[in-house]
């Protein structure tokens, strides 16, 4: 199952998972006026020798889960992976008075709307030999933007959640993170062949998603970047750190001195950055002091 993929990275993602073989739910929702894109892209599948249908839910809907996995199951027979697309970027404009409503509705999308749809999936997810969700970001999520104070926010949360999920269910359900950058309408690129067939084109980053989502990953609780067939493994890490002095004055140079990364390392999870944090102050605790 693919959400938000009558288009752009939606669109590639379902057509690659075609390619390798897989039965593709293609979900979006018909606006008002708008042309049916998702059964553009599912007969389009099938005309090359997939097997796809349609569904036009809104994944904001508070019934969308249940018909979107009923779909699955009446055409299929089950569910083996979803791929989380869709989302909308809000309107650009920086954070001032009355930004809460925009963030509300942006994270509605591409936060809430997940957290549903998952939930509502995870039985089916579980029951597959082969249960994975790839949850589609943004480095906006991982660093911010300039503009877009409610896509960042709404990814960053997405990213939290999608990290968790994969601590929680590691032994059932594989989950990751792929942040793609691709030329969509999302991103500005109104000019067709820029997204059909540029280097920054959806499909160049579409067997990302392939790879994600099928039985051959392995891999859980992971974070993807890339563009333009180019991938990076993305981690937070932490330095090792260092006893913060006692003089207020002296914390700029205590800052300075801990800007490489030279120690930094990552974990699996909060408590184990804890634990680790918590084990090496312990340790230094514990030193004798020495004479000058």
């Amino acid at each position: 199952m693919v959400t938000g993929a009558g288009k752009g990275l939606g669109a590639a993602f379902a057509r690659a998972l075609a390619q390798a073989g897989a039965n593709v739910v293609v979900n979006n929702r018909i606006r008002e006026g708008a042309t049916d894109e998702a059964s553009a892209v599912a007969e389009a599948i099938c005309r090359a020798g997939g097997r796809a249908v349609a569904e036009h839910s809104d994944v904001t809907d508070a019934d969308a889960p249940r018909r979107m996995l009923a779909r699955a199951m009446s055409e299929f027979g089950g569910l083996d992976a979803v791929v989380c697309n869709a989302g909308t970027s809000g309107p650009a404009a920086r954070f001032d008075t009355g930004a809460i409503d925009v963030i509300r509705s942006v994270m509605e999308t591409n936060f809430f709307a997940n957290v549903a749809l998952l939930e509502a999936l995870k039985p089916a997810l579980e029951t597959s030999t082969a249960g994975r969700a790839l949850l589609v970001s943004s480095s906006a999520g991982l660093y911010g933007v300039r503009g877009r104070a409610a896509y960042a926010a709404s990814k960053g949360a997405l990213n939290a959640f999608a990290l968790t999920l994969a601590d929680e269910w590691r032994d059932r359900i594989g989950v990751n993170i792929l942040c793609p950058y691709a030329a969509t309408r999302m991103t500005g690129a109104e000019d067709t062949t820029a997204q059909a067939a540029g280097p920054m084109a959806p499909d160049n980053i579409a067997q990302a998603a392939v790879w994600l989502a099928s039985p051959a990953c392995t891999r859980t609780g992971e974070t993807w970047l890339g563009g333009g067939k180019w991938l990076r493994r993305v981690r937070t890490v932490e330095t090792e750190g260092g006893l913060m002095p006692d003089d207020l004055g002296a914390m700029d140079a205590f800052a300075d001195s801990q800007a490489g990364l030279d120690t930094a390392r990552g974990f699996t999870g909060a408590e184990a950055a804890f634990a680790d944090l918590f084990k090496t102050l312990s340790a230094a605790m514990r030193e004798p002091e020495t004479s000058a």
